[in-house]
């Protein structure tokens, strides 16, 4: 039996839904690819870390937190002593952006999202430095390690539980009663003897109050105020009276005569202690001398004799005085 070389209209519809599939699988391709630079010119750019938690061969490179490539590779270089060139990574990057990544750009490694993919991401550059070119290398700037952010929460978080355990037993001690709060909190006694004190500081005041007693007076009646006012004035009066140069202590405080002559004065009597104090003179031998003394000592002596003579036998000694008076 001959098969029929008409064409049928299931046979149509067939061809029609595989093609609309075609069709439907070739846009879904291009707009993933558009979405993903696929089908861009792309260049490569190296990076050297120390390490890279996280990151993976395929991965996103951003430019400031833009998707402008991928991760092509990640290698290990070879053991040395530079501990902070251990991994070799090339980055894919969209030709088109080759403007905004320059020689002061820098490469950091992220993470999207707290707790998402790893991604590298460069800092756009200045126009006062060129753009790299491809095969150049990008400078590596010090990221944020979230492990360690994590491992210090941690910590952090720690300490908050010591902390609700230690408020928990303060609180635990205040509610038994324990320590000055805990009695104010829950002794009546207290509290009682802090009510007798907020009365009796209630009574003072009333006190204070009264406008009969002195320090209601002092609050209320203006007599005090009046007197201190007038007491000040008198004081600036005499501060002024002191301060005129008519007046005599005007003059004490002002005028330097006085002072002069004060100082004359103790001049002279400087100069009249170290003449009394000079042993040649007069006053001098007077004060360091004895020899004067010695003999006004003598002196007096002998006269006190003649003296007690004299009363003994007053005429011995008036007889030339009786005869001198009769002979004239």
């Amino acid at each position: 039996m001959k098969r029929s070389s008409m064409i049928t209209v299931d046979q149509l519809r067939v061809g029609g839904l595989i093609l609309a599939a075609l069709l439907v699988f070739g846009l879904a391709v291009y707009k993933l690819g558009q979405a993903a630079n696929l089908f861009t010119k792309r260049y490569d750019l190296i990076a050297f870390l120390p390490s890279a938690p996280g990151l993976r061969q395929g991965g996103s490179v951003t430019l400031a937190g833009q998707l402008v490539g991928t991760i092509k590779s990640i290698d290990f270089l070879p053991v040395d002593f530079d501990t902070t060139r251990n991994l070799r990574v090339v980055m894919r990057v969209d030709r088109t952006l080759r403007e905004q990544i320059r020689r002061d750009s820098e490469v950091r490694l992220r993470t999207m999202g707290l707790l998402g993919d790893k991604v590298l991401d460069i800092s756009p550059g200045t126009p006062r430095f060129p753009p790299l070119q491809p095969g150049d290398t990008v400078r590596v700037a010090v990221a944020l390690d979230y492990e360690a952010v994590l491992s210090k929460a941690a910590g952090a978080v720690d300490d908050m539980v010591a902390l609700s355990h230690d408020l928990r037993s303060i609180t635990g001690g205040i509610a038994r009663g324990e320590g000055t709060i805990g009695q104010l909190l829950t002794n009546r006694s207290m509290y009682d003897q802090l009510t007798s004190a907020m009365a009796r500081a209630n009574n003072l005041f009333v006190g204070l109050q009264n406008p009969n007693g002195t320090f209601g007076r002092m609050l209320n009646d203006p007599t005090l105020y009046v007197s201190l006012t007038r007491a000040v004035t008198s004081l600036d009066s005499t501060l002024v009276a002191l301060n005129s140069k008519q007046g005599s202590l005007g003059k004490l405080l002002t005028d330097t005569t006085l002072y002069a002559s004060l100082v004359g004065i103790a001049q002279g009597a400087d100069s009249l202690m170290r003449m009394l104090n000079n042993s040649d003179g007069l006053v001098g031998k007077l004060l360091a001398d004895p020899t004067l003394y010695d003999q006004l000592n003598k002196l007096a002596t002998d006269l006190g004799e003649v003296l007690s003579d004299v009363r003994r036998d007053p005429r011995r000694y008036t007889k030339g005085m009786i005869c001198v008076l009769r002979c004239r």
